[in-house]
């Protein structure tokens, strides 16, 4: 089957579309043939080896950890999928890639709903996946206030509806062409840089319960003191988190976490309500995953990128 591969930490140019083995459902696995699948800035980090010293991973290496497909093969002790259903899912996180391929092995799932495309449900999962994650970790419910710093990107525009669903208020920052994107999914419309701390405090006079960082662009400090302590701060992006007392959310750990299991449902529920959806920033062929790639290195993605197969 076609995979996109690399055997090589380095730019886009490394990036291959080989032939390998199919995977195979083990107990508790799905097998789906993969209609589209995303890529993350994490897919951008490993291949370009920013976290090979964290996070190695043996060479050569499929990416992508989310995708949308028709189940074809059902491992040990499932039961509420069959072949022929269409999901939504994320692969074993222990691994950290694999559904950037013909065929991908979900350790996590959902049914596709029908309110949402293949290439909106093939981006969604591993969004869906961080932002219940680090929403659940700020406690974000009803009556919170939430800021969150790059709300233009894939996380920041799930966890902007996933908050807004929970009761919460969000303000989200981005540059200014975004502003009306983002209140169109609920967020209050900020811009980064110098001045956040009195542009926030004007929109919001009582103060943050919490700060969730998808940028990683140097502000934590600053996040921080306008949360009041390190605690209320989440990063899914800045690696010098610790430094500053921050809680650095980069996976739920191996195999299908429960978790995840109910933040999809979740979503899936709201985009049938049409309360949810999935921001495509662009899709792109298979074949041209490089261009992908550059796209989302270039940090103002509005939404996620997502391959088609």
């Amino acid at each position: 089957m076609r995979a996109l591969t690399f055997s090589e930490y380095g730019p886009t140019s490394v990036l291959k579309v080989a032939d390998v083995p199919e995977p195979h459902a083990g107990p508790g696995q799905i097998r789906v043939a993969v209609r589209a699948s995303g890529v993350a800035p994490a897919d951008c980090s490993h291949r370009s080896g920013r976290l090979r010293d964290i996070m190695p991973l043996p060479l050569p290496h499929v990416l992508g950890v989310d995708a949308a497909g028709v189940v074809d093969e059902v491992g040990p002790g499932v039961t509420d999928v069959r072949p022929g259903d269409a999901v939504f899912g994320i692969v074993d996180l222990a691994v950290l890639g694999g559904a950037n391929a013909d065929h991908a092995v979900l350790a996590t799932w959902a049914p596709k709903p029908g309110a949402l495309s293949w290439e909106q449900a093939g981006g969604a999962a591993a969004n869906v996946e961080t932002a219940t994650r680090t929403l659940d970790r700020l406690k974000v419910t009803v009556g919170t206030t939430l800021l969150i710093e790059g709300a233009a990107g894939g996380v920041g525009t799930v966890a902007i509806q996933l908050a807004v669903a929970r009761g919460a208020t969000v303000i989200g920052t981005a540059g200014t062409h975004n502003h009306e994107f983002l209140a169109g999914l609920g967020a209050i419309p900020t811009t980064y840089g110098p001045g956040l701390g009195e542009r926030v405090m004007a929109l919001a006079p009582d103060g943050l319960d919490a700060v969730l960082d998808c940028a990683g662009s140097g502000s934590l400090p600053d996040l921080v003191d306008l949360a009041g302590s390190p605690d209320r701060v989440v990063t899914i992006a800045d690696l010098n988190a610790a430094q500053y007392g921050v809680h650095l959310s980069t996976s739920a750990g191996p195999g299908g976490d429960p978790q995840a299991v109910e933040g999809l449902a979740e979503a899936a529920a709201l985009a049938e309500q049409g309360r949810f959806t999935v921001p495509v920033a662009a899709v792109f062929a298979f074949e041209d995953a490089p261009a992908a790639h550059q796209l989302s290195e270039t940090g103002h993605a509005r939404g996620k990128i997502v391959l088609t197969h």
